[in-house]
């Protein structure tokens, strides 16, 4: 019997890794339904205080509640997999279940497992659950390394991607250029540090997140704006003449989702020289890569004035770089098949 079917367990937020990952598994012949454990999370505790509180005491029932719903629905659709994004509101004893009906259990957390950076980064059951997953889908050289060496799991680098139609790639890129630096995430200590020399060596900068304000002070040459997303998200990445990439502390080595957006809608990144970013771009070429502030501060001033040509070439590169080498969702998609079929092969299941 061919395999058919897998369950994503996950959010299914508009913003939500796993809502690509499942809309291009149904292209590719995939039988694919998703089960929002953290929408159900969410909603209760956005529903009262004495919810919330109760979440922060640790004595609500919603988890059990969640994981119950979760076997239902499993014995409903009957997956041959169960794919869990990140999986903080799953229980151990329930992946335990899982694998006890015969269900392969693939892991792709988005953040670091080993390293929490806030309370959505991770929570006990993601700790907890490292061991149980037959696969984990890992967007970090190094976690992948952890997993295989230390604790002996399999594991495969899948970094993150970019997903823009060819619609908005074109508006985007008609955009009239805004010559200053840009910086669009939220804020934590280390990256409004990181603002502030920029800021203090004469570089003009607009900000895009939340809280900005509480972790900056003011500034004649700042800019401070709510958060984009959908098209402006793209057109915003696209209009600056530099965008800033600043690494997490869970991330410091690694790449994150800004990596693949820049250069995939044709932004000029200047970003850390991380392990991965040197993998993935040319520095000077198709993205600038940055050693320490001081780098960081003077390849900022060398973009910034670059002449309209010579940007206009970086540009082209960038985009070009993340299209030939697969650098898009799709890509990533067909890429994670093929992990599958392999595990399907090694544990004695028919192909796909």
């Amino acid at each position: 019997m061919m395999v058919e079917k897998i369950l994503i367990v996950g959010s299914d937020q508009v913003w939500s890794l796993e809502k690509i990952y499942l809309r291009y598994l149904v292209t590719e012949g995939i039988s694919v339904e998703l089960f929002a454990a953290q929408n159900i999370l969410y909603a209760y505790n956005g529903g009262s205080i004495v919810n919330k509180l109760k979440l922060r005491l640790g004595i609500s029932g919603i988890y059990r509640t969640i994981n119950r719903q979760l076997r239902d629905r499993i014995g409903q659709f009957k997956p041959d997999i169960v794919w869990v994004f990140k999986g903080m509101e799953v229980l151990p004893e329930t992946l335990k279940w899982i694998h006890d009906q015969g269900i392969l259990l693939v892991n792709f957390n988005p953040d670091n497992p080993f390293i929490f950076s806030g309370r959505g980064s991770g929570n006990r059951y993601v700790t907890d659950s490292i061991p149980l997953y037959d696969l984990h889908f890992t967007y970090n050289l190094e976690v992948k390394r952890k997993l295989e060496d230390q604790l002996h799991l399999r594991s495969t680098f899948l970094p993150f991607g970019f997903e823009v139609s060819d619609e908005i790639y074109q508006l985007a890129a008609a955009e009239p250029e805004i010559q200053k630096v840009c910086f669009l995430g939220n804020p934590d200590k280390k990256r409004a540090a990181v603002i502030a020399k920029l800021l203090a060596s004469g570089i003009s900068i607009d900000l895009y997140g939340i809280d900005w304000n509480k972790f900056i002070d003011p500034h004649s040459l700042l800019r401070i704006f709510p958060p984009v997303f959908k098209e402006e998200f793209w057109k915003t990445l696209r209009r600056y003449r530099v965008q800033l990439n600043l690494m997490r502390v869970h991330n410091e080595d690694s790449h994150n989702m800004r990596s693949f957006e820049v250069p995939g809608i044709g932004g000029i990144m200047l970003a850390p020289a991380t392990t991965e970013h040197l993998m993935f771009f040319r520095d000077g070429e198709e993205a600038y890569l940055f050693s320490d502030i001081e780098d960081c501060i003077q390849k900022a001033q060398h973009i910034l004035a670059l002449g309209r040509e010579e940007a206009g070439r970086i540009r082209d590169n960038a985009r070009k770089r993340s299209l030939a080498d697969g650098y898009t969702y799709r890509q990533r998609v067909k890429k994670a098949l093929l992990e599958l079929k392999d595990l399907y092969a090694q544990a004695g299941r028919p192909s796909f």
